[in-house]
């Protein structure tokens, strides 16, 4: 089957089931976004230690962690733009055929794309959580260009809200995540090599459940010889422009 065909097919399955899919995301769909994936070809811990985001090395050594953490994340990732993928996606959520999104990305790209129910698996850069009280803050540049940002309420130090190696998934997140893994009718995993436990069990629990999963990756990964009904090899943007142009053909 080429690629034309099984564009038409995944299109058919997301009309045939409209307001019964999800989203899941990986680094992938934010590359031409011109964010760096973590892991793999070009990945951002090829050229970096990522102990700066290591919960014990950041109580030990907030001011050095925090001068990373501004370069990489906020000086440089702040300044990305959604991409087309990212637009598909809220528009079909905006339209009714994706009842949410689940993302293992911190760059809040879909909420700026205007998709609403995102689940962000490993939490977010767009937020700033004080360690001592609890309180959440926007990143502000008063905030993060102190050597050590601290909290305006009890002066506790401000961490960004993602998911730090050594910290668990939040609950919440957990648990609504799965949720609507155990309910969709299809799922659209874009970007995604599904090798990041326990986030690459989500589409293996749609599966589990009855959800037709189609695939959006420029390389084989680990769903796709073993979950996947539909693989679409090639960049996000471009295959997600042609899956929208044919779910909304006359």
């Amino acid at each position: 089957m080429d690629l034309p065909e099984k564009i038409r097919k995944a299109a058919s399955v997301i009309r045939e089931n409209h307001g019964r899919g999800m989203a899941f995301t990986g680094a992938g769909v934010s590359v031409e976004s011109g964010i760096p994936p973590f892991r793999g070809r070009g990945g951002l811990w090829n050229t970096m230690d990522p102990s700066f985001i290591e919960l014990t090395h950041f109580h030990a050594d907030p001011e050095g962690c925090w001068a990373k953490i501004r370069e990489v994340f906020y000086d440089h990732w702040g300044k990305a733009e959604p991409n087309e993928a990212h637009r598909v996606l809220a528009e079909w959520m905006r339209t009714g055929f994706l009842e949410g999104i689940v993302t293992q990305n911190i760059d809040a790209l879909h909420q700026r794309a205007g998709a609403e129910n995102v689940i962000e698996f490993h939490g977010t850069m767009d937020e700033l959580l004080c360690l001592q009280c609890s309180s959440r803050y926007t990143p502000d540049r008063e905030l993060i260009d102190q050597e050590r940002p601290t909290c305006p309420k009890c002066g506790g130090l401000l961490k960004p809200d993602f998911v730090f190696f050594s910290e668990g998934i939040p609950k919440d997140a957990f648990d609504a995540s799965f949720r609507m893994a155990e309910n969709c009718a299809f799922i659209i995993v874009i970007g995604t090599s599904g090798e990041v436990m326990p986030a690459c069990e989500i589409p293996r629990i749609a599966k589990r459940h009855g959800a037709v999963l189609i695939e959006v990756n420029p390389e084989p990964s680990s769903f796709t010889r073993t979950v996947t009904d539909i693989f679409l090899q090639g960049p996000a943007t471009a295959i997600m422009r042609q899956l929208r142009d044919e779910v909304e053909a006359p």
